[in-house]
């Protein structure tokens, strides 16, 4: 992660004083940065850019400078402040005048450990970011006809992520599936508990060789699919081809799911891997503990997999997978980005009931009363579990 920290200093001031404030202050928050002092030509070509108002007096130097600062970069002002000569004074006015022309800032102020907290949190946001802006995303076939809620305002999203969204006909992909030799390999066979699965992965591994054709010709960076679509189509699921290309990096969602899809890009980009793209099946709202379950999940996310059929056609191939317990977090995003559901978790355990999707995954919410938010405001029934705690990532890119 890259760190820049543009200066602004009034010439009033003693600037070796000055130089020896920064030099202590800075060091005292133990982060890496680029010291940029007033030359602003490179803004917006970091992760994350803080304006160190180093003294009073500086509000006009800033404001001369907005402009240009406002052509290279979309990211909110970051003002980072000691206390000393006035700086915080002259931080507030700055503040004040951005939001007076409807931007978006804030100071860093307060101790050395606060500040650097925050500083981290808003390096992996800076990061997150900038993985985001220019993702070219697909959308293979229509959503799923049982999707009522999960529309997509593509212009919002592209304005606030960089991201952009196309359809592809599911014809298409058809088409480039009956292109794809009908004895292709699997390098999942081992895993085959039977004859039938066995026969099986040929055809889900079609799905996959036809889809790569798709993500490379289109230039995507991910997702999603009609997939049940293929169960009728080619008696087959998009299961293996799923779990596969979120394991090399290519986001891919199921059932059409725009919003799921655009919550899986968020999770990559935060954590390097995609998610679990799963639904509740069953929740304790007195407990807080939730079954999450989905017949595919990325194989980079698990410790050992099994190959079944898939629930509920019982035909095809899905996967049940076994994730690591440990800390996770639960999101997703809605499809125009004004709300969003964020919050952690331990993975108790994994199961395997045969009456459920195939990878299942019982969470214990760390705040028991969010389970409440499933059963009275949910943003669709698609939700991302990611490993690791990323609430307070999440929470500021949205």
């Amino acid at each position: 992660m890259t760190t820049a920290i543009y200066t602004l200093t009034s010439q009033l001031h003693d600037a070796s004083a000055v130089d020896a404030a920064t030099q202590e202050f800075l060091g005292g928050l133990g982060i890496e940065y680029e010291l940029k002092t007033c030359d602003f030509k490179d803004y917006g070509g970091h992760d994350l850019e803080l304006i160190y108002v180093r003294t009073g007096g500086t509000e006009r130097i800033f404001k001369n400078e907005l402009p240009r600062m406002l052509r290279q970069s979309k990211q909110p002002f970051y003002l980072l402040t000691s206390g000393k000569s006035n700086s915080l004074a002259a931080s507030m006015e700055i503040l004040s005048y951005l939001r007076q022309q409807g931007l978006k800032g804030e100071i860093l102020h307060g101790s050395n450990e606060y500040i650097k907290g925050r500083i981290n949190t808003l390096q992996q946001v800076g990061k997150a970011m900038r993985a985001l802006n220019g993702c070219h995303l697909g959308v293979i076939g229509e959503p799923s006809d049982w999707l009522i809620s999960s529309a997509a305002k593509y212009r919002t999203i592209e304005d606030r992520l960089g991201i952009k969204i196309e359809h592809i006909d599911m014809d298409e992909l058809l088409m480039l599936i009956d292109r794809v030799p009908a004895d292709i390999e699997s390098d999942l066979a081992p895993k085959a508990p039977n004859d039938t699965i066995g026969k099986s992965l040929t055809g889900a591994e079609r799905i996959y060789e036809a889809l790569r054709l798709i993500v490379e010709g289109y230039d995507l960076q991910g997702f999603t699919l009609r997939c049940f679509d293929l169960l009728t189509a080619v008696h087959n699921t998009g299961c293996v081809a799923l779990a596969k290309f979120n394991a090399q990096g290519i986001v891919a969602g199921c059932e059409g799911d725009i919003p799921a899809m655009l919550s899986m890009m968020i999770a990559q980009a935060v954590t390097g891997k995609s998610g679990f793209q799963a639904n509740p099946a069953r929740i304790n709202p007195e407990t807080g503990e939730v079954l999450f379950a989905h017949c595919t999940i990325p194989l980079n996310m698990v410790d050992d997999y099994e190959l079944d059929t898939h629930f509920e056609s019982g035909i095809g191939v899905g996967i049940r997978g076994f994730m690591k317990p440990g800390p996770v977090t639960i999101f997703k995003a809605s499809g125009g980005l004004g709300r969003h559901f964020a919050q952690e978790g331990m993975l108790v355990e994994c199961q395997g009931n045969p009456d459920l999707c195939r990878t299942q995954l019982i969470i214990q919410l760390d705040d028991k009363e969010a389970a409440h938010y499933f059963l009275t405001n949910p943003i669709g029934n698609h939700h991302i579990i990611m490993p690791g705690r990323h609430k307070a990532v999440l929470d500021e890119i949205l």
